[in-house]
């Protein structure tokens, strides 16, 4: 019995020392790699940004806004990136609601199937449009025998806005269909019982309640068009005037390297996303907390 005591005793310190054993040191890892990857490049970002020839300054800053070349650069992303995320948010809307319509087995397949194209980007995504509709593409070929159209335009700003809207979709549909669960149909009976129709639901209830994952998912699509860089360059190289090709040609240019410059792009690539963020707090109703 002693013995026993003895090792229920024993057992109970070792837990003790357990539990008194940090917690935040199991997350040293995780922050030595998020510190390593993260902030530590974008620190030196932010620093070289500032550096001009040996001094520190604004230059690199004023270059950037004398230049229409790099104006052009800043107002292309702007354009292709809102409106590719514009439309992803309007069909994934869409996609959403039609599948909070369909059967269990077909929802989850249509969730599977969503799940792995959500991934189909870059290199890859860039290949099968080329190949589909490019100036030889089976479906620019097909719509010229047929007298549809005489051939369409991919390596322009509407070609890039499509395919920047094909990997913006899936992206969505992702962050939207957990908001289109949390609609109780009980909301949506209460409202025909008092009259209201299918457009007047959504418009008081439907809407308003999406209105905030929808915000912020339109957020997170600007962000996933205005940091593509893979998808573009290997459709069009450097030929299409975009931050990040812009960007990459300043930090691996065979003839010109400005690395310095290049992080005053970067900076302000990200002053462009933090402000797109606080433009969507502030379009977001505020939440009363009643003490």
């Amino acid at each position: 019995m002693n013995r026993a005591r003895m090792n229920g005793i024993d057992a109970n310190r070792t837990n003790t020392k357990g539990a008194r054993f940090p917690a935040w040191l199991w997350l040293l890892p995780f922050a030595l790699v998020f510190f390593a990857f993260q902030v530590a490049p974008m620190l030196w970002v932010a620093v070289s940004a500032f550096h001009v020839n040996d001094s520190w300054g604004l230059g690199n800053f004023r270059e950037i806004a004398a230049s229409p070349f790099f104006r052009q650069a800043i107002w292309r992303s702007l354009v292709i990136s809102l409106v590719s995320s514009v439309l992803g948010l309007l069909i994934a809307t869409l996609a959403c609601q039609a599948m909070m319509h369909a059967d269990t087995r077909l929802r989850r397949l249509l969730i599977s199937f969503t799940n792995m194209t959500s991934n189909f980007a870059g290199v890859p995504l860039a290949f099968a449009f080329i190949i589909l509709m490019g100036a030889n593409g089976v479906l620019t070929l097909t719509l010229q025998r047929l007298g549809v159209l005489e051939g369409i335009q991919l390596y322009s700003t509407g070609g890039l806005i499509v395919i920047y809207t094909w990997f913006q979709v899936p992206l969505g549909i992702l962050l939207l269909f957990p908001a289109f669960s949390g609609l109780k149909l009980e909301w949506r009976d209460a409202a025909s019982l008092l009259g209201a129709g299918r457009v007047a639901y959504w418009r008081h209830i439907g809407l308003p309640v999406l209105w905030p994952a929808m915000a912020s998912t339109l957020t997170v699509l600007m962000a996933n068009a205005m940091g593509a860089y893979a998808t573009v360059y290997a459709l069009v190289n450097t030929s299409y005037n975009l931050m990040t090709i812009r960007i990459a040609n300043l930090v691996s240019g065979d003839l010109f390297l400005r690395p310095e410059l290049a992080s005053a792009l970067a900076l302000i690539l990200v002053a462009l996303m933090v402000g797109v963020t606080l433009i969507q707090r502030a379009a977001l109703p505020r939440r009363e907390t009643h003490g």
